[in-house]
């Protein structure tokens, strides 16, 4: 009976977790409403920084529960899933077109950061303080060039309404605290629900972090990146997922190791390795035509299908 209430707990958690993200992503959207911000900018940034917060949020839990296997399964699903079924169902929504800039600054750091995660947990198999300190110096250096190639983009609308600034700004700031609020409990629910779970099925954490964990805290950036293509805002879709990917593994595997050193025994070869291919198929993908059209799309899911049998077997 216990276990079934901590199960029940995790589903809702799942819940806490998405509409906790959605609040996050509104309340920051808005209080950058009255900024003159790129569309590519701001999925790379704060959409991507605000449905990342989950994967934040459960991994440092994790890591403070000795749970290192979700703490980094967590990060290698999420991004697995992000890049395989969120692009890819995107993708078939909408053709996402490829900016000269995500294509040249983002994807190379997107793939220098999932290399050296790549080497660390291979090497270390787990990531100690000095090494999320790499990381994190790394994620700082990201964010310096991304905003140094875009001056003047964050100088405010000299025209906006005052008063409507002040109440934009008192809802965004109740948004955000109350998202925040959602996902400190909503992880926690998650996370012992997850864990639960794979005892009682007799399936290991890393498996279960690799799958129900990282589709459950890749839900804000599959709603965001599926509506964004669906209004064809296709700069956010895509921004969205390469800015959360490029923040799940400079930040999140950077914080949650600086909390408490994580060891990652569950976490095999092969699913670094296919985080690593996928991040070279799609960055192959954009070379070749600088978007992602309908058919890159199904050749996705079709990849992320194939990766969640190849769990399955496991």
């Amino acid at each position: 009976m216990t276990d079934l209430l901590v199960i029940s707990g995790g589903v809702l958690g799942a819940v806490l977790l998405y509409y906790g993200a959605d609040f996050l992503v509104v309340g920051g959207a808005a209080l950058a409403e009255r900024c003159r911000v790129p569309k590519l900018l701001i999925g790379l940034t704060l959409v991507a920084f605000g449905t990342s917060a989950p994967e934040l949020v459960v991994s440092i839990d994790a890591a403070l529960e000795n749970a290192g296997d979700i703490a980094a399964g967590n990060v290698v699903g999420s991004n697995i899933c992000n890049i395989a079924l969120i692009l890819g169902v995107s993708a078939c929504i909408a053709p996402l077109g490829v900016s000269k800039s995500l294509f040249k600054v983002d994807m190379p750091f997107l793939a220098l950061a999932t290399l050296l995660f790549a080497g660390i947990e291979g090497y270390f198999v787990g990531v100690s303080r000095w090494t999320a300190a790499i990381l994190l110096a790394v994620f700082i250096i990201y964010l310096t060039v991304r905003i140094a190639i875009s001056p003047g983009e964050f100088v405010a609308a000299a025209s906006a309404d005052k008063d409507a600034v002040r109440q934009s700004v008192w809802r965004s700031l109740m948004l955000t605290v109350a998202g925040l609020a959602a996902l400190v409990v909503g992880a926690k629910l998650f996370v012992n629900g997850a864990v639960v779970l794979a005892r009682l099925v007799g399936i290991s954490e890393a498996v279960i972090a690799l799958t129900i964990v990282a589709l459950g805290t890749s839900l804000p950036e599959l709603a965001t990146s599926a509506v964004a293509a669906w209004k064809h805002e296709t700069e956010i879709a895509i921004g969205n997922v390469v800015g959360s990917n490029l923040f799940n593994i400079l930040l999140i595997m950077s914080i949650a190791p600086l909390v408490r050193p994580i060891a990652t025994p569950g976490i095999l070869t092969m699913d670094i390795a296919v985080m690593c291919a996928l991040v070279a198929v799609l960055w192959l993908m954009m070379a070749f035509k600088r978007e992602l059209g309908r058919l890159d799309g199904v050749i996705l899911l079709i990849l992320y299908a194939g990766y969640i049998t190849l769990l399955a077997v496991r």
